[in-house]
């Protein structure tokens, strides 16, 4: 997820974390939300409402109010049915997925199973370029939809791998088994779209219609603020306890905090480390403190022959005090990484990162040397989501300077809406932060879609870490499957394409309006139907 990719789910870089006031004062919420109901919530612009098109935590934020997908996640984690009656594998390759019925898009038009081929076609069919495209890779089909040559015609506009039986039964056909699939389904690429998306597919990302416990009220005001208002023929388990939502977006995630300190926004997600203590002494019990999945990298582009040597890109891994930037920007509260996964997810091995995450600036230097050096500028790219984010970097820089002797070194400040497909275009000249949120917790959500030849934004290839994935996706069983997904884990920590930093500890807060608060390290981040609104 960027994640709060995003960020960006976020992770995210997930993916996740909010930013400077790009708009004027939303019509409710803060003061005005006590009075009807309604809060405001504070986070970065999105840059898709529909949930296909999407792979950032802020247009999660959103969509995962306006739709409802097959099964979701609890906010421990678990797998629940939402859409689906039932989904259900006798071979875990053959899945079969009865819809609740009744259930209807906030147009009146009826939810079917159609509702969902349709949506995860589009998604999946190469040249409409949704950013979930990948998510469908595991369906029988998918290579027809997306050939290797970007140039050449697809063979077929639709899943063979997605057979709608009748109005409530779906039957999907993969590729191969895969013991994770009900975990897949609860990515937001899957949730339904209506008829009306079709007939224009960009006006309907401005005002989506969806199925959830939400439905938008008036249009997506870009840069501004996405307002949603509760759906009245909602019929699932997510009954909302408020009345509405107003999702308020910043540039600033300092912009955020002070709005939030103010009583001018109600809810955020990430407030800044930097103003974490203080949040602590001003907030007090308003401080919503949790542990998350969101993982910080560093990328390399592997793509440019400058940094196609392993021993530059451990070098500059080593020569990174990841415990001294802890401590002077995020005031020692997040986790510094030690593997390529989270320790919340199965699968995370203490230590696992060994000396690739080991601050040593002599062994540094013997393997920079022993690469060649660097020549020329060397280029710092991160995107302007989070003030720390340019802290952070401006130490790399400096200890990059002083334990490496790379003396040139600029920094490319990109604006988070811009972020994301730049990488995707691999116009990056330099080494990235790259950001995951888990779209699902699963140690292969972590690996495969950030390192597999054919999707991570690298340009690194290795057949022996895709053949292992492939491996960990068939097994029978989780501790199987986990034990592939580790020695995949061990094939990209000795060739470093991207290399962990830290894993963020999330505080959250609240105004003194609302309560019933809770943030997940999951993909939707907030549990908006539980807010109730004093």
């Amino acid at each position: 997820m960027t994640s709060r990719k995003g960020v960006t789910r976020r992770a995210a870089g997930l993916t996740v974390v909010l930013m400077t006031l790009a708009i004027g004062t939303a019509a409710c919420g803060g003061d005005g939300g006590s009075s009807d109901g309604t809060f405001v919530a504070g986070h970065p612009e999105p840059d898709h409402l529909i949930p296909g098109n999407t792979t950032s935590a802020y247009s999660w934020d959103v969509t995962d109010e306006l739709f409802e997908n097959l099964v979701g996640l609890d906010k421990n984690g678990n797998v629940v049915e939402q859409a689906a009656q039932s989904v259900e594998s006798k071979d875990q390759k053959v899945w079969t997925i009865k819809l609740r019925p009744g259930q209807k898009f906030h147009n009146d038009e009826p939810v079917t199973a159609q509702s969902f081929a349709d949506a995860w076609n589009h998604a999946a069919y190469g040249p409409n370029g949704f950013q979930g495209n990948d998510y469908f890779s595991q369906i029988q089909g998918y290579a027809d939809l997306n050939p290797e040559d970007e140039n050449a015609k697809p063979k077929a506009d639709k899943l063979s791998g997605v057979k709608v039986v009748d109005d409530l039964t779906l039957q999907v056909t993969l590729d191969a088994p895969f013991s994770q699939f009900k975990l897949l389904l609860t990515h937001p690429a899957y949730a339904p779209l209506p008829k009306a998306a079709f007939a224009d597919i960009k006006a309907f990302d401005n005002k989506p219609i969806g199925n959830g416990p939400y439905m938008m009220d008036g249009s997506w005001e870009r840069n501004r603020q996405v307002k949603l208002k509760v759906f009245p023929g909602y019929t699932g388990p997510r009954k909302p306890r408020n009345k509405g939502v107003t999702w308020k977006s910043y540039a600033s995630a300092d912009t955020a905090y002070t709005d939030l300190r103010a009583g001018r926004i109600d809810v955020m997600q990430s407030i800044p480390a930097a103003k974490v203590p203080e949040a602590q002494r001003i907030l007090g019990e308003r401080v919503l403190p949790r542990q998350t999945g969101t993982f910080d990298y560093l990328g390399f582009p592997v793509f440019d022959k400058r940094f196609a040597n392993p021993d530059l890109r451990r070098a500059i891994s080593m020569a990174i005090d990841r415990n001294g930037i802890n401590k002077a920007v995020y005031n020692g509260t997040y986790t510094v990484a030690d593997s390529m996964l989270p320790p919340l997810i199965k699968g995370h091995r203490k230590g696992a990162c060994g000396e690739l995450c080991t601050y040593d600036p002599a062994k540094a230097k013997q393997l920079f040397d022993k690469a060649g050096g660097f020549s020329g500028t060397l280029e710092l790219y991160f995107s302007n989501a989070q003030p720390s984010y340019e802290q952070w970097m401006q130490i790399v820089a400096n200890q990059l300077k002083q334990n490496l002797g790379i003396q040139d070194i600029q920094f490319r400040k990109i604006p988070v809406s811009d972020y994301l497909s730049m990488l995707r275009a691999r116009e990056e000249k330099g080494p990235y932060r790259q950001n995951w949120e888990a779209d699902y917790p699963s140690a292969q959500n972590y690996l495969e879609p950030q390192f597999h030849s054919t999707k991570n934004r690298m340009g690194w290839t290795s057949k022996e870490f895709d053949d292992l994935i492939a491996k960990g996706n068939a097994a029978p069983t989780e501790q199987e499957a986990i034990a592939l997904y580790n020695q995949a884990e061990d094939v990209a920590l000795r060739e470093a394409p991207m290399v962990p930093l830290w894993i963020w500890q999330g505080f959250g807060g609240k105004s003194d309006k609302v309560d019933n608060v809770t943030i997940t390290p999951y993909a939707m981040g907030l549990v908006t139907h539980e807010v109730t609104v004093k």
